[in-house]
C-alpha cells in the first residue's frame, strides 16, 4: 500500500502507513517475546514452587506427592479447557435454540446438514482407505529402494505443511478459468494444453468432494508410510526365511505372515487418521467455503457457531462429533495397549 502511494506521488500517506506497520510489527514481536518469557517462566515457576512445597512433606509420602509436580498442572490445564468446555457444549445443546429435541433434529433432518453427513461419510471411508492403502504401498516400496531415507521425506514431506497451506498449494493445482483465458491452474493447463475445454474441479459435483479428499489423502500417506514401515521392519525375519524355505512366494509372505503381523499398526493409522478426517474444516473452507454440496460437519459448526450465532446447534453439531470420535479414540487405546503387552 506504501508503495501504491509513492508511486502517486503522495509521500506522506506513505511515510505514515509505513510507521504504522513498523509500530505494529514491534507490538506484535513485543507481546511474542513476553508470551514466551511469561510462559517459559511460568512453568520454572511452578515446577520449582511444588518442588520445593514437597520438601516441606514428611519424607515418607514426598515419593507419592512428587510426580504430582508433573501431572497435576497438566490436569487441572485439561480440565479448564477440556473438561469444562464439554460439559457446558453438552448444556448448551440441550438447553438453547429450541432444547435437545430441536437441535439434534436439525443436526439430522435439515437438508444441507444431511448434505454435510454424508460427506463427511464419504471423507471418512475414501479418506481412510486411501491414506492407509496408498502409505502401505510406499512403505513396501521404499524397504526396498537403494536410498530409503530420501525416498520417506519425500513421501513425508507434505505432513510438515498445515492444512490451511496444502489448501493454497492445490487451489493453483485445480485453479479454473473461463475457455480462451491463459490457465494457471496445473490441471487445467495440462487439460487445455491437450486440446480439451477447462474443468472447473471445485465445481463439478460430486466430484469435487473427491477432489477435496486428495489434498487429505497427500498429507497423510508419509504418516501412514512411517509408521507401517516401521511395523513392517518388526516383523522377525526368521518367520519370512521361514516361509521362502517352504516355498512361498513373495506375495503370498507378504499377505500371510507381514500383514496379518502389522495389522495392530494398522489400526492405530486408520483410527488416527480417521479422527483427523472427522475434524477436517481447513481444507474445505480454504477451498471451497462448503459451496457447490462441499459442506462438512465441522464447516456447518463454524457457520452456526460464528455466522448465524445459533450456539444450541452448533453445540448439538460438536457433540455428534465427540460421540462418534470417542469410540474411535478408546478402540485406538487398547490397540495400543494390547500392543505394548505383546511387545
Amino acid at each position: 500500500m506504501a508503495a501504491f502511494y509513492d508511486l502517486i506521488g503522495d509521500s506522506a500517506t506513505a511515510d505514515a502507513i509505513r510507521s504504522e506497520g513498523v509500530r505494529d510489527s514491534v507490538t506484535r514481536a513485543a507481546i511474542a517475546f513476553f508470551s514466551i518469557l511469561i510462559g517459559v517462566g511460568g512453568v520454572w515457576v511452578v515446577f520449582i514452587g511444588f518442588n520445593k512445597l514437597v520438601d516441606f512433606a514428611p519424607y515418607r509420602i514426598r515419593p507419592k506427592i512428587r510426580p504430582w509436580v508433573f501431572v497435576g498442572p497438566a490436569i487441572f490445564i485439561l480440565g479448564v479447557y477440556l473438561i469444562y468446555p464439554t460439559i457446558q457444549t453438552f448444556y448448551i445443546s440441550f438447553t438453547e435454540s429450541g432444547g435437545f429435541v430441536e437441535n439434534f433434529k436439525f443436526v439430522f433432518t435439515d437438508p444441507e446438514m444431511q448434505i454435510a453427513l454424508r460427506n463427511n461419510a464419504l471423507w471418512l471411508i475414501v479418506g481412510t482407505t486411501g491414506s492407509v492403502l496408498i502409505g502401505l504401498l510406499f512403505a513396501v516400496m521404499v524397504d526396498r529402494v537403494h536410498r530409503e531415507a530420501f525416498a520417506k521425506t519425500f513421501v513425508f514431506l507434505p505432513l510438515a505443511i498445515s492444512m490451511v497451506g496444502a489448501s493454497v498449494i492445490w487451489r493453483f493445482v485445480y485453479a479454473w478459468r473461463p475457455s480462451g483465458s491463459d490457465q494457471f491452474g496445473l490441471l487445467n493447463a495440462i487439460w487445455t494444453g491437450l486440446g480439451n475445454e477447462p474443468v472447473a474441479f471445485l465445481q463439478a459435483q460430486p466430484w469435487n468432494n473427491f477432489f477435496l479428499i486428495v489434498i487429505m489423502i497427500w498429507l497423510q500417506t508419509g504418516f501412514a508410510m512411517v509408521i507401517l514401515s516401521a511395523a513392517i521392519k518388526g516383523v522377525p525375519a526368521e518367520i519370512l526365511e521361514a516361509g521362502r524355505i517352504d516355498g512361498a512366494s513373495e506375495t503370498q509372505l507378504f499377505f500371510r505372515i507381514t500383514l496379518p503381523s502389522i495389522k495392530g499398526a494398522m489400526i492405530t493409522v486408520a483410527t488416527t487418521i480417521f479422527i483427523a478426517i472427522l475434524k477436517v474444516f481447513d481444507i474445505v473452507f480454504v477451498m471451497t467455503g462448503g459451496r457447490f454440496k462441499t459442506e462438512v460437519l465441522a464447516n456447518s459448526m463454524i457457520n452456526q457457531m460464528f455466522k448465524f450465532r445459533n450456539f444450541g446447534r452448533a453445540s448439538a453439531i460438536a457433540v455428534v462429533l465427540m460421540l462418534v470420535v470417542t469410540p474411535i479414540i478408546v478402540i485406538n487405546l487398547r490397540n495400543l495397549r494390547n500392543q505394548g503387552i505383546e511387545a
